[in-house]
């Protein structure tokens, strides 16, 4: 494998791990009764309609017939990937929870 080759598997990789974090965070919103888009939109205004939002919505399914996402899980996920705003916006939802 040359160096183009392993830099695009990288990227490739790095995107797969991103859309399955976007996918944890909406299925995670739909199992808590929230909204995923308002809480991206509260997180970043200027980004209304995320197409990688988007696509993850089309993948998750009722509360009823999923998994369980926990919290922790979650807001990990979002720091991996630097979604500092929205791990904040998550952590919000999470107190009121409480």
């Amino acid at each position: 494998m040359n160096r183009k080759d392993l830099e695009d598997q990288i990227i490739e990789n790095y995107r797969k791990d991103e859309r399955m974090m976007i996918l944890a965070f909406a299925q995670w919103s739909i199992n808590r009764g929230l909204d995923p888009q308002e809480l991206y939109e509260r997180a970043y205004p200027g980004q209304k309609h995320n197409p990688e939002l988007l696509a993850a919505l089309e993948l998750t399914v009722p509360k009823e017939e999923a998994g369980d996402v926990a919290d922790e899980t979650v807001l990990n996920m979002l720091s991996v990937f630097g979604n500092d705003d929205l791990a904040f916006v998550v952590s919000e939802a999470i107190r009121s929870r409480k």
